[in-house]
């Protein structure tokens, strides 16, 4: 059994655990990482429920912009020297000692990477790789999706764990644009939104996806026009910051070369006055971040529409069903009636980490508690404000 004997792995799985013919191994080199890459997008390509957020080039580029020197763990599972499992962990020490999935907040789905073609086997290898490092550190999977191959793990954990609600995602069908009007809800709204449409021709906004060679470029202008359109106004922080700006640059070039996003730019009058990415995978499309010019919104032309008109198209590929609008319960996205999909937060623990587990309990409830009395003395502000 090949396993290297990296200090910060505890000690390997018991052999009787591993499946014939299969072995383990834990990688914590940021090139070995990289060099990873030819096997990685094979084992992404066999495994139906990987989302974006699992492909190498997004994960590569998240970790060299919020990596720390020392935390990586990959654990991989193969069969020969085929890529059959992998979990791409870090560690980390606060609140407890953890292992996380790369791609943090910035990232909407967390996942491993199960070979369909070698289950049960690979889920076995993998589940026994991590109960190892589980020796010493909780195993928290946040912002797992309904139907993600990490759900197959959990099935099989035999230590101490526990499933808690996540993000909240809203997803619509994979439908053209026609399709999604007529879901909704009224025949007014339905005339508005077509009205939209014809606006957006009435002032010749045009899209294109860019080509490869243009895509580093693109999502620069698209970072520009976003902190443009939300200037003087309340935005994501991260977003404006040189370390996403590049993540996001790395990453999305070579998506757009192996298929995994598409970078849409929007023109008037011969000036690119929207820019959008859109993730791809098997499943779903999602639209992940846009920028605008203001003077689209000045000629009341309607964004949300125009993105969604576009990511509909693509969304249309065969064997993808899902459109997603990933996390957030913005008002604008309740217009199309989506689903309410919430991930999950999973949690597994060996018997001797079981304390972690419950100090992690403990502190999720202490927060609901804390937003729902914040909710409530937010109702009752309203509530007296009102009847004053």
């Amino acid at each position: 059994m090949t396993y290297p004997a990296y200090p910060a792995f505890p000690g390997p799985p018991h052999p009787g655990t591993l499946p014939p013919g299969l072995t383990v191994e834990l990688v914590t080199d940021e090139d070995a990482f990289a060099a990873l890459a030819p096997q990685w997008r094979r084992l992404y390509g066999r495994c139906a429920a990987a989302t974006p957020f699992q492909s190498h080039a997004w994960l590569l580029s998240w970790w060299r912009s919020y990596g720390s020197a020392g935390r990586l763990r990959l654990v991989l599972a193969r069969e020969g020297r085929e890529l059959v499992a992998a979990a791409p962990l870090m560690s980390v020490r606060s609140p407890v000692p953890a292992l996380v999935p790369l791609g943090g907040a910035i990232s909407d789905y967390g996942d491993v990477l199960l070979d369909d073609e070698r289950s049960p086997d690979a889920e076995a290898a993998l589940t026994a790789g991590l109960a190892a490092l589980a020796r010493t550190a909780l195993v928290d999977l946040r912002e797992v999706r309904p139907g993600a191959a990490a759900e197959r793990l959990y099935a099989r954990w035999r230590g101490p764990r526990y499933r808690l609600a996540d993000s909240l995602c809203l997803e619509l069908p994979a439908l053209p644009m026609d399709g999604l009007v007529a879901r909704l809800p009224s025949a007014k709204a339905r005339q508005r939104v077509r009205a939209q449409l014809r606006r957006l021709d009435a002032l010749g906004v045009k899209s294109r996806p860019v080509l490869p060679d243009e895509a580093d470029a693109a999502v620069r202008r698209l970072l520009d026009l976003h902190r443009l359109q939300w200037r003087g106004r309340k935005v994501t922080g991260e977003h404006l910051r040189p370390r996403f700006r590049e993540h996001l640059a790395r990453a999305v070039a070579p998506m757009v070369r192996t298929g995994d996003a598409v970078v849409t730019e929007f023109r008037m009058a011969d000036e690119v006055v929207a820019v959008d990415v859109t993730l791809l995978s098997h499943r779903l499309a999602g639209g992940y971040l846009y920028g605008a010019h203001p003077r689209l919104r000045e000629r009341r032309a309607d964004v949300a529409v125009m993105l969604l008109d576009a990511c509909a198209e693509y969304a249309r590929a065969p064997g993808r069903s899902t459109l997603s609008l990933l996390r957030g319960d913005e008002p604008y996205k309740h217009h199309w009636r989506p689903e309410r999909v919430p991930n999950q937060r999973l949690l597994m623990a060996r018997r001797r980490t079981a304390p972690l587990l419950a100090a992690v309990l403990a502190d999720a409830a202490a927060r609901r508690r804390g937003k729902e009395l914040l909710r409530r003395r937010a109702e009752r502000k309203e509530h007296d404000g009102g009847g004053g």
